[in-house]
């Protein structure tokens, strides 16, 4: 197995940040921190790194929940980590990203908000009032590198600056 990339944590400023713009009643947002789980495999067959959720969270049917992972990646050029919710979220609960696939570049790392991964996840389960609840520290999430090639004329130039929309030309 080629190794290509280190997970790590984000600063406790960007996480406080982030955190309380999703979860503003938080008491102890340190606390939270603290106790954030870097992503693992399970098994050595495994593909995917869990995402673990730092704190409980609630997927409501019908709704949209942002999760701040606390968690950025280094990933060499030529990769890419794609995000996934574990297949239990979706079988059980019929939780989907919004996104359908987060890909993270291996540039998002140099970002302004230090990279870090946020996963938006949405509970589609037809029974009214149906939630997914996932505890403090369960896997809610994976992630599977893959290698990617680029075309012989390319010639990109661009430097990111932060998450969704910062690639899209502004023109």
């Amino acid at each position: 197995m080629l190794k290509i990339a280190q997970f790590e944590k984000v600063s406790f400023e960007q996480f406080e940040k982030d955190w309380l713009k999703n979860f503003p009643d938080t008491q102890d947002v340190k606390a939270v921190y603290d106790s954030i789980k870097l992503p693992k495999r399970a098994t050595t067959g495994s593909a995917g790194y869990d995402f673990y959720a730092p704190a409980d969270v609630v997927f409501e049917q019908g709704k949209s929940t942002l999760v701040p992972t606390g968690i950025r990646s280094k990933i060499e050029d030529g990769w890419v980590l794609s995000i996934y919710p574990r297949s239990g979220l979706g079988f059980k609960h019929r939780c989907q990203l919004d996104n359908t696939v987060g890909i993270i570049d291996s540039d998002y790392y140099n970002s302004s908000n230090e990279g870090h991964i946020m996963i938006k996840i949405s509970c589609d389960a037809h029974d009214v009032c149906h939630k997914a609840e996932v505890g403090a520290g369960d896997g809610f999430a994976q992630g599977i590198f893959t290698q990617f090639g680029i075309t012989y004329d390319d010639d990109t130039e661009g430097v990111r600056d932060g998450g969704f929309g910062s690639t899209t030309d502004k023109k």
